[in-house]
């Protein structure tokens, strides 16, 4: 099946270090629980949600021609995401390490070779697909700065189109103003919300639901991550919840790209902005029994079964 639904962004695996992680420096060793070499990313975690729940997902993105970039396109496929746009580059494959405690988590990033992804690579993945998902705004540049002329094309087309900026490592939060207008869906964690809200108006309240009223009077549906609370959405100026499920956490990456994962596969099914938040509300919390971004994502009966 040919993909309908593209995730373009960041491609690279997870070293995932559980334990006693805070670092102490001074040479210091210390002992760990568990280490895992893992699917990671934004992008590559949310597609293969999305497959995992049955969506047929293709990636868009880089990966360097070295052992980290063979072993995240074989990931990918395994999960059953479509890597025919996951182009290898001479660059080294990025990587990040994740210092992972239950309820938090620590990531240190190498962007490496998925930073360069161009506008052009993803307008030319996306023809045939109806819905383009943006990962990782902040640590693709190049595609950062013409992302709201693509956002403008795609529209276009007919193409509906979400963005999770994730976290800016410059704490600047610039240029996602100008992309509002012309998406489709945000969906931003908490603490994002806040600062995007702040970016445009130094004056907003600082709480997620204010941020978010913010962000939508721009133009999108608003759709907030807010850990094993759940999630809020606003939509034609109400604003709707979902509670996460009670689970036993064993890791929290990955698990709210798990949560796009969950909103996107019910939203572009049936355009239900409270059903799909149901959705995504289990999806990110049920990936939370595994280790890793995919290690624990759900699959479609299970998210049925308890939104």
């Amino acid at each position: 099946m040919s993909a309908r639904v593209l995730v373009a962004g960041d491609a690279n695996l997870d070293l995932v270090l559980r334990g006693d992680v805070v670092p102490r420096f001074g040479q210091a060793e210390q002992l760990l629980d568990g280490v895992d070499l893992v699917l990671g990313s934004s992008a590559g975690i949310c597609a293969a949600g999305l497959a995992r729940l049955g969506v047929a997902t293709a990636l868009v993105a880089r990966v360097g021609a070295d052992v980290f970039g063979d072993r995240t396109r074989e990931l990918l496929a395994q999960a059953g995401v479509e890597i025919g746009a996951v182009r290898v580059v001479d660059e080294p494959t990025g990587v990040s390490v994740i210092l992972s405690a239950p309820h938090d988590r620590s990531i240190l990033t190498l962007t490496g070779a998925f930073a360069g992804i161009t506008a052009d690579e993803v307008l030319a993945a996306a023809e045939g697909v109806s819905h383009v998902h943006f990962a990782s705004y902040f640590l693709v540049p190049e595609l950062a700065r013409e992302l709201s002329a693509v956002l403008a094309t795609l529209r276009a087309r007919g193409i509906t189109t979400s963005l999770d900026t994730n976290w800016d490592p410059a704490e600047r939060w610039e240029g996602v103003g100008e992309c509002l207008p012309l998406l489709d869906l945000l969906l931003p964690n908490a603490a994002e919300a806040i600062a995007l809200a702040a970016a445009l108006d130094p004056g907003v309240a600082a709480d997620a639901e204010s941020a978010a009223r913010l962000l939508a009077a721009h133009g999108p549906v608003v759709v907030v991550k807010n850990g094993a609370a759940g999630g809020l959405a606003v939509t034609d100026g109400l604003v709707l919840r979902a509670a996460g499920l009670p689970v036993d956490v064993v890791d929290t990456t990955g698990a709210g790209d798990s949560f796009d994962a969950g909103f996107l596969a019910s939203w572009i099914e049936h355009g239900d902005v409270a059903r799909a938040l149901g959705w995504a509300a289990v999806a990110g919390s049920l990936s939370t029994r595994g280790a890793g971004g995919t290690g624990g994502q759900a699959s479609r009966a299970e998210v049925e079964q308890h939104a």
